[in-house]
């Protein structure tokens, strides 16, 4: 049952929204709602489509548990809702929402900060191959800047198929950049008020670590622990909270590397609110941590009376 030093009153959990990642939403907000009544916490589904700002307010809501993947959820659009309404709230605030979500401005907070990130540029219809080419070598990827869950990414072998990727980076977002390919292993570290959790290696028999891989497909592994020496465990896991605090983020997120050939680490990217479904990798961190769903759900709740949103 719920501490009793906490009393969180009346809860708004928001998922759904209108973006992309719409589905993957609902799974991870109907996960922590079913998670937040089992332990007696008056909680309720909030399905952020129109109208937010009157439905918090005729709801009644002492505060929100964000559970908005993407657009309108990691982007601080609904940070500044709940700011404007005075909810305190989960995660990260409008500040570290946007420069989180969007890649380019976090890989260049990080290129400030002399933290190791791979090479990138933006890129247009008018970029041209051969020169983008001779900067980044092949293979590298496209990305739309403001999207997540790998929606709109695509690895580029060859120079006749680097415009159709950027066309279609392009149809999910006017921003695009195009980034050095890290040939190596993938892991992740989920941050947790302010401690980074046991690193997850990612392995996929995919191209990369793609949509399919992390909703869909049944061949994804995710090794905790990860097989690290207990020095580049720790390294990992010191970057990854310089880089979650370099950003301004805030309570919990996730942040994403890559290690290449020579063993050298690189940051990919942040995500101020993961995943919270039965694939989803900060439970299963915490897990290995020795926090449990419930338990991890409350502790990110917690997080917003902690941090004195107002």
């Amino acid at each position: 049952m719920i501490s009793t030093v906490y009393d969180f009153g009346k809860v708004a959990v928001l998922m759904g929204g209108r973006s992309a990642e719409r589905s993957i939403s609902l799974l991870s907000g109907e996960a922590v709602l079913s998670s937040l009544q089992s332990q007696g916490i008056d909680a309720h589904k909030v399905d952020v489509e129109c109208d937010i700002s009157q439905k918090l307010t005729e709801g009644q809501f002492d505060r929100a548990f964000i559970m908005l993947h993407g657009r309108g959820g990691e982007d601080g659009q609904i940070q500044g809702v709940l700011d404007s309404l005075g909810i305190p709230y989960t995660g990260s605030d409008l500040t570290g929402a946007v420069l989180s979500m969007n890649k380019a401005l976090s890989k260049s907070i990080w290129q400030q900060l002399n933290l190791p990130t791979a090479s990138y540029y933006h890129v247009n219809k008018s970029t041209e191959s051969d020169e983008l080419i001779s900067k980044l070598g092949l293979p590298l990827i496209v990305k739309p800047v403001n999207e997540g869950s790998s929606i709109g990414m695509t690895k580029v072998e060859n120079a006749w198929d680097l415009k159709e990727a950027i066309n279609d980076a392009l149809n999910y977002d006017s921003e695009v950049i195009a980034e050095c390919w890290i040939d190596g292993d993938e892991y992740t570290v989920a941050i947790l008020d302010g401690i980074s959790l046991p690193v997850i290696l990612l392995k996929t028999p995919n191209k990369f670590y793609d949509f399919n891989a992390k909703y869909e497909a049944n061949t994804t592994e995710y090794l905790c622990p990860a097989g690290l020496s207990n020095e580049d465990e720790a390294y990992c896991k010191e970057l990854s909270l310089l880089a979650f605090d370099g950003l301004r983020m805030k309570g919990w997120g996730r942040i994403d590397l890559m290690r290449d050939k020579l063993g050298e680490f690189y940051l990919i990217e942040a995500n101020s609110i993961p995943g919270m479904t039965n694939h989803s990798l900060v439970p299963m961190a915490a897990k290995q941590e020795g926090l449990n769903f419930e338990e991890l759900v409350l502790k990110i709740l917690k997080s917003s009376i902690k941090r004195g949103h107002s």
